[in-house]
């Protein structure tokens, strides 16, 4: 109704789609694809740089000389727990040596070949520039603009450059894809693997986050991954390759039972969906009405009408953070992320009802799985992230319980990873405090300025909602950021708003008990940062 006829012209980064097709639903926008930043291997510095040359000394001395390589073991295991690294791996404390050494250095190679931003895409610029100002010129001048696919470069698709051209998605009836599928799999049995090392026996019940553009970049990798846990796969027609139908395998096909899978699907999911909130109602109810037991087959137990696909109100969106602004209040956060799942849905259309079966389904949980598919992005970007693994953490902390947070990094999705949030999160934040990380933020001014506070924000908005994130993961980042001689002055420079900030966020983590800094002078340096940005 505001722009009526109005034509809109709209860059909208490639890797993206579910936003893109947003956008052209809504505005029906001319959405014009570029490409996400560059980026680069995340390296090592500082003490983790100094750790991987103990581990490589470590490596030379074995089988030469047995006390020196003793020596050096208990030595690399000391460092790695005083800078917190252990930890952050997720070593045991009565690991043996060799175990707790392969550890360190498989979590080391983690970090070091990890793919960072490397500053910002400026449009226009850069592989594909020319076909960029090409499209917005021939949109700009009423001429047609040639249709491109979108998707995740740094995922291997290739198709979608060149870049500049009008962006379009997926067919969504045939999701999941067969490859998919295959993909789905294997990150169901990643995430199986995972709770199976960790507790010694299978997951009973889980809740699975669904977005819309992850399902569009990932062919219905996610729902795939749902499918392969219930014990279902898709049935697909060999001439269109549409998806037709549902089987339901033999727990024998399986060997191990199935799970009880809650599906909390996002409201672009929703929107775009509709068609596959069906196909996953009909799994559920298929694999309900088996005559199985209920060791093999909770779903059978919780009857088949129990509903497992909750979301959003229809035309209502988030997970209960929208509306914070500042510090959280985690009792209210929990419960505006059960109040925002107001609604069941399924059906033959994908509809939705009125329904207050959420709660339990947090409740009985073992673990909450939510995806990171998209390498150009992390759980740092955006809010998205925060409010439904933080949602999810202060809703099951309200309801006296505390479940798995499982970060399934499928962005190499051949070799999908199912990381605890606390070592998810330290590997994100010993990226972004890497000198080659903080270098391509100081090219890009506010811009760059902005980054650094979101950063400082998310981590210590999932401290505040998770409780998973420890101390010395924000002395890292405050060292990096605010205690950086270079970074602060960049700070004050170009944001003074984000460097006050960045102080404020600071300094409430540390009044709010959820840091405890190393260094006893960091109120006072905090305070000071804050007074040079008021000038």
């Amino acid at each position: 109704m505001l722009l009526g006829a109005l034509p809109v012209a709209y860059p909208f980064i490639v890797s993206n789609p579910g936003e893109a097709a947003q956008a052209k639903r809504r505005i029906a926008a001319v959405t014009l694809g570029h490409l996400p930043p560059p980026t680069l291997e995340a390296g090592l510095a500082g003490e983790a740089a100094e750790l991987e040359r103990l581990v490589d000394e470590y490596a030379e001395a074995d089988g030469l000389d047995r006390r020196r390589r003793e020596r050096l073991a208990r030595l690399i295991v000391e460092e790695a727990t005083r800078t917190g690294l252990a930890r952050d791996a997720g070593l045991a404390t009565d690991a043996e040596p060799d175990e707790a050494l392969k550890q360190i250095d498989a979590f080391l190679c983690d970090i070091k070949e990890m793919r960072l931003k490397d500053g910002f895409h400026v449009y226009g610029r850069g592989a594909c520039g020319e076909a960029e100002r090409d499209g917005l010129l021939a949109a700009l001048d009423g001429r047609r603009v040639a249709a491109g696919p979108a998707g995740a470069p740094g995922r291997g698709c290739t198709d979608v450059m060149p870049t500049g051209r009008n962006l379009f998605a997926s067919d969504p009836r045939a999701l999941p894809t067969r490859t998919a599928m295959d993909l789905g799999r294997l990150a169901a049995d990643e995430i199986l693997r995972a709770y199976a090392q960790a507790h010694g026996d299978w997951p009973r019940a889980l809740v699975l986050d669904l977005w819309g553009s992850a399902t569009l970049r990932t062919g219905g990798e996610e729902i795939a991954q749902g499918l392969a846990l219930i014990g279902a796969r898709p049935v697909w027609d060999p001439g269109s390759g549409r998806v037709t139908g549902i089987e339901v395998l033999p727990p024998a096909a399986l060997g191990r039972p199935r799970v009880d899978v809650t599906f909390r699907i996002s409201g672009l999911f929703r929107d775009l969906f509709p068609a596959q909130i069906a196909l996953l109602d009909a799994a559920l109810r298929a694999v309900a009405r088996r005559e199985e037991s209920e060791e093999e087959n909770p779903l059978r137990a919780a009857g088949e009408g129990a509903a497992r696909i909750f979301g959003t109100a229809p035309g209502a969106y988030g997970a209960g953070l929208e509306a914070r602004e500042g510090e959280f209040d985690r009792v209210a956060l929990g419960a505006a992320y059960l109040a925002s799942a107001s609604h069941a849905y399924g059906g033959a259309e994908g509809q939705a009802r009125p329904a207050d079966g959420f709660t339990a389904r947090v409740a009985a949980a073992d673990l909450l799985v939510h995806g990171a598919d998209d390498p150009g992005r992390d759980l740092l970007e955006g809010d998205a992230d925060l409010a439904f693994i933080g949602g999810f953490a202060a809703a099951a902390a309200l309801l006296g319980r505390a479940p798995d947070l499982v970060v399934l990094d499928t962005s190499d999705p051949a070799r999908p990873v199912a990381r605890p949030l606390a070592t998810a999160l330290a590997r994100i934040v010993r990226g972004r405090t890497s000198p080659r990380y903080i270098d391509g933020l100081l090219r890009h001014g506010p811009r760059g300025a902005a980054e650094i506070a979101e950063t400082v924000d998310r981590l210590i908005g999932f401290a505040e909602a998770t409780r998973a994130v420890p101390g010395h993961l924000i002395d890292a980042l405050h060292a990096a950021y605010a205690g950086d001689i270079r970074v602060r002055d960049f700070l004050l420079a170009a944001s003074p708003e984000a460097a006050r900030f960045v102080a404020a966020r600071f300094d409430g983590a540390r009044m709010r008990g959820l840091w405890h800094p190393r260094r006893n002078d960091v109120g006072a340096d905090l305070a000071s940062l804050a007074g040079e940005a008021a000038e």
